[in-house]
């Protein structure tokens, strides 16, 4: 047994992990990096990245499918060829996932320690059977693991989740998933596109995580008319027959079965804690054994054990994990001294079609007695229209009597670069006569902004 001493340990490698890293030993203090699993990254392994190129591919065959209405006829059926789609999807992440390693690999050698980390008390963790670490602080970022419901485990082996979709070598003929949140309904749509039968069930009526009933309904009426989507579906079971998973469901006091031949739990995600040992530190756990932390600096109450990243759950989005990797492994290089992570507006994307987007205060969390709102509708606007993009809606939020800015829900085309506009705005606290003072050109998609600005002013 290796016996090692260092000031930080920090366990995980993924994106909030490495950053911790990097902020410790540019504080001048040695660090130790734990690693039990692949290196590379959630996103760009099987999150970000390989998702990305999936929705590509799928944009693709439905542009080359819609060109009619633009008077541009292309002759005979469009082919798409699955075992392509899937080694472009594979090679593309793995170069991305090469570019990850390249940095891991630029990381001392002697930092580095390969096997799954369990804490032995505050101070020391077990790594396998091969090495004993102590140090003075740690950071925990050992990420999140998709969840499947216990009712889906009939299923057996055609029961995925999202990372399997980017090892597969062909696409199926069909697929039900389970939850219309921001993965389900990524890659509903996107297979959809690219020739697979896709049913959605979800458990209730949200979609994408929109609060705003306006922007919500014109998110379902646009992809809904490409994916069969089921709200308020509850499942009741699953199992395999003729290699093949049949999956029962109740909605409104009926039970109905749909047979597929996968079926994808998108359910959510759980933070990885489960081995780590945090039963043996002084941390006080919940019911489920996530710890109780300080959400601002992410010290673990009664430790020097700092959480950061997914496995936090609080912003399980990348720059969010780096700035969380960052702020903890400074917190621990500098321990006692700590100080709070330094966030950014938040700000959340889906890359359906339309796309969906949220900044800043979301529709439910308004004080509606002190709240105007302004809205356009892309029906008509245009540059939409130009585009055949004219779906979905925007709907700003202003507090009444200041004018700040506090927030958007929005689905609609190019929904990502008016989060980046929107996030910005509000971090620097502009306010709505201050935003439309801002330049808008013409025809550009932003001129709807500045309808829906215009309305929040009137």
């Amino acid at each position: 047994m290796q016996k090692r001493q260092t000031d930080v340990v920090v366990i995980g490698a993924g994106t909030a992990g490495m950053t911790a890293y990097r902020a410790i030993t540019r504080a001048g203090k040695k660090a130790i990096l734990v690693e039990g699993d692949q290196y590379g990254t959630t996103c760009a392994r099987v999150g970000c990245m390989p998702s990305k190129l999936l929705i590509a591919a799928a944009e693709a065959a439905h542009a080359a499918a819609h060109t009619a209405p633009f008077g541009v006829h292309i002759e005979g059926d469009i082919r798409i060829d699955g075992k392509a789609v899937m080694q472009r999807v594979k090679s593309e992440r793995d170069r991305f996932v090469s570019f990850v390693l390249k940095d891991i690999e630029s990381f001392s050698a002697e930092d580095k320690v390969f096997g799954y980390a369990r804490f032995v008390d505050d101070h020391t963790v077990q790594v396998g059977d091969h090495t004993q670490i102590t140090a003075s602080s740690f950071v925990v970022a050992t990420g999140s693991t998709p969840f499947s419901p216990k009712t889906l485990q009939g299923a057996g082996d055609r029961l995925i989740v999202n990372d399997d979709v980017f090892y597969w070598d062909d696409l199926p003929k069909s697929i039900v998933i389970i939850g219309a949140g921001v993965i389900g309904l990524e890659l509903g749509q996107a297979l959809s596109r690219l020739g697979v039968k896709v049913t959605i069930l979800n458990r209730s009526d949200k979609l994408g995580g929109i609060s705003d009933p306006m922007v919500r309904e014109a998110a379902r009426e646009a992809i809904g008319t490409e994916v069969d989507l089921i709200a308020n579906a509850a499942v009741t079971g699953a199992e395999l027959v003729d290699e093949q998973v049949l999956v029962s469901f109740d909605k409104e006091g009926s039970t109905h079965q749909i047979k597929a031949d996968y079926v994808l739990s998108a359910a959510g995600r759980i933070p990885n804690i489960r081995h780590l040992g945090l039963e043996n530190t002084s941390a006080t756990l919940n019911d489920k054994g996530m710890p109780d932390f300080d959400k601002e600096t992410l010290l673990i109450h009664n430790t020097s054990i700092f959480f950061a990243g997914d496995v936090n759950d609080q912003w399980p989005i990348l720059h969010e994990a780096a700035d969380d990797g960052f702020q903890a492994g400074k917190n621990a290089a500098q321990w006692p001294e700590i100080a709070p992570v330094k966030r950014r507006a938040p700000m959340g994307v889906v890359f359906t079609d339309p796309q969906i987007m949220k900044v800043g205060a979301s529709y439910q969390d308004l004080d509606q007695d002190n709240t105007v709102i302004g809205e356009v509708n892309f029906a008509n606007q245009g540059r939409a229209r130009v585009m055949l993009k004219n779906k979905g809606c925007l709907r700003v939020y202003a507090d009444k009597a200041s004018g700040r800015f506090l927030g958007a829900e929005m689905a609609g085309p190019a929904a990502e670069h008016f989060a980046h506009l929107l996030a910005w705005c509000l971090q620097m606290n502009l306010t709505i006569e201050q935003m439309l003072a801002m330049p808008f050109y013409h025809p550009v998609l932003e001129e709807g902004l500045r309808t829906a600005l215009r309305g929040a002013r009137a």
